[in-house]
């Protein structure tokens, strides 16, 4: 229930902010997406869905409780290494000992003892990593059965997939049961936000695609906190990224009264 509160939370908020762009550049494969948006759409009516709602009403909470536990303590090695990475050494850190907590102390990590000893819990994933270091995000795109990405994100996948420790498990007949059930656990947290969104009055894929750019965005820059990274470009500092101030105008570093000056002696 915490978990489907927090999501409904999410939902109310991108209901508050998720239109506040229209259509743009950033989505010149509107086309495309639209027609994969409802393909994926589609799908999740007649399998993802129903499938999640069974099992959140027969699984027991403690059980879901510790399927999504299970999962979220592997996601924590590769956020680990992805901090690391983007030079976010003390949350680097945090997490490879959330993992080691949860996983001697928390019995393989079906317990979250770390969130309870106030460890703070991150999400990172090599997208956001290649956004940190000044990678541009390219168009949106809508992927087939996995939904929103951009063509940065969609690069990265592969290395995420081989970040994922549960992608090595064996056999593979273990890894593609954990894989679906997994699916279904996230699915099933996922219930409350998305009868939100079926319920709202709006172009659902313009909603989707707004709030995921805008959210993307925001983990991307650390809610504001970021500072971009920099490139030495034609023997000058050019800040890139996230974040990064725009180029200041021509004659920004004059004086403006030197400038006055200077046009009536003119």
């Amino acid at each position: 229930m915490i978990r489907q509160s927090r999501f409904f939370i999410l939902a109310m908020v991108l209901v508050l902010t998720g239109c506040a762009t229209g259509p743009t550049k950033q989505d010149p494969l509107e086309h495309f997406n639209r027609a994969m948006f409802d393909f994926n759409d589609t799908l999740d009516k007649v399998a993802l869905k129903p499938a999640a709602e069974a099992y959140a009403k027969v699984t027991p909470s403690f059980v879901q409780t510790g399927i999504g536990n299970f999962f979220g303590n592997i996601g924590d090695v590769w956020t680990s290494v992805n901090n690391l990475l983007q030079g976010k050494i003390e949350a680097g850190l945090s997490d490879f000992m959330r993992f080691t907590l949860n996983s001697t102390m928390g019995i393989g990590g079906l317990f979250d003892i770390a969130s309870e000893a106030k460890i703070p819990k991150h999400k990172e994933d090599f997208g956001q990593t290649l956004g940190v270091w000044g990678v541009a995000s390219g168009p949106y795109i809508v992927l087939p059965l996995l939904g929103s990405s951009t063509i940065r994100d969609t690069v990265a996948l592969p290395l995420d997939y081989k970040g994922d420790l549960w992608s090595h498990v064996y056999p593979v007949d273990l890894r593609n049961t954990g894989t679906v059930v997994r699916l279904v656990d996230q699915r099933a947290a996922l219930l409350d936000a998305s009868n939100l969104l079926e319920d709202a009055a709006l172009d659902r894929y313009e909603f989707v695609r707004d709030g995921y750019l805008q959210r993307r965005q925001s983990k991307i820059s650390d809610g504001g906190e970021y500072k971009p990274k920099k490139l030495l470009i034609f023997g000058k500092d050019a800040e890139i990224g996230p974040g990064a101030d725009p180029a200041p105008a021509p004659d920004a570093d004059v004086n403006p009264k030197e400038k006055v000056k200077a046009e009536e002696t003119k």
